[in-house]
Parts: structure tokens; C-alpha cells; sequence
């Protein structure tokens, strides 16, 4: 297939596939007599799981590494493997607080719909909704500890 029928199955822009084959990620197609690039259908295989892939967060570096081991056959397969487990890792620490937010977000909506309920909620959570950890509202700013990395709170509301 020429690139803009690998364009329209695969949904990437053919300038995006031109890059991507540029810089390694896509193996070099073979080329017609014209000169343009002719495209095997396997290749959509690794185009949806470059995608699947992107779609965890993994970084261009890493994909490009892996797409460089896959070259190389059987003989990268530990290393494939690792990669993707260090990836996988990483992954299961994002859904991990990224449930954990779930968790807030809920706790909050429940007790919004308590309140619209008229439900007294403890008035405390209403100066702890406006300031940190329910301290009543300072003039001076807040001073934080800075820590390289660190998150604010996962339930802190602004």
C-alpha cells in the first residue's frame, strides 16, 4: 500500500509517518519503480502497538529503543521484555494514583450531594474546602517544605 492508504487505515498523517520513518521508529519501506514508498500490511500491526505504547505515556526515547531492539530479532527479546516491564511498572503506578484521585474526586462529589440534600456536613469543611488542611485563611502566604518531586495533596481543594 503507497503512504496515504497507511495514512487513512492507519490514522496518522502522512507527514507523521514520513517523521516517524525518518527517525527510526517506522522501518524503511520498500520503493516503486516512481520511487514511492510501498507499504506491507503488517506494518499497521506495529503502528497500533507504537500507538498503544504512546498511549501509556511512553516517551518517543523509549519507543525508539524498543523499535531499535525489535530490529534486532530474537536476540533483544530479554531487553524488549525488560523495557516493557520498567514500563509496565511505571504504568501500574500511574493507575494506582490516578485511582486514588478517583477516590477524592467521589468523596467529594458524595458529600457536595449531601450538602444539596441538606445534609449538615461538618462546617469545618467548608474553611478546609478555601484554605490548606483546614487552617482558617492566613495573610502571610503558605509556606511549603520544597521537596524535588513532590505533589500536592491529592485531596487539597482549590
Amino acid at each position: 500500500m503507497r503512504i496515504g492508504d497507511l495514512a487513512e487505515k492507519s490514522g496518522l498523517s502522512t507527514d507523521t509517518l514520513r517523521y516517524y520513518e525518518k527517525i527510526g521508529l517506522l522501518p524503511r519501506p520498500l520503493r516503486d519503480g516512481g520511487g514511492r514508498r510501498v507499504y506491507d500490511a503488517t506494518i499497521l500491526r506495529w503502528i497500533d502497538f507504537l500507538d498503544r505504547l504512546k498511549s501509556t505515556g511512553m516517551g518517543i526515547k523509549d519507543r525508539l529503543r524498543y523499535a531499535d531492539l525489535r530490529t534486532k530479532g530474537e536476540a533483544s527479546l530479554t531487553e524488549r521484555r525488560k523495557l516493557l516491564e520498567t514500563h509496565r511498572g511505571k504504568v501500574a503506578g500511574d493507575i494506582a494514583r490516578l485511582t486514588e484521585m478517583l477516590d477524592v474526586l467521589d468523596d467529594k462529589i458524595d458529600r457536595y450531594r449531601r450538602m444539596e440534600a441538606g445534609e449538615t456536613v461538618d462546617p469545618a469543611f467548608e474553611s478546609c474546602a478555601r484554605t490548606e488542611h483546614g487552617a482558617p485563611p492566613s495573610k502571610e502566604a503558605p509556606k511549603h517544605e520544597h521537596r524535588p518531586g513532590a505533589r500536592p495533596r491529592a485531596d487539597a481543594e482549590t
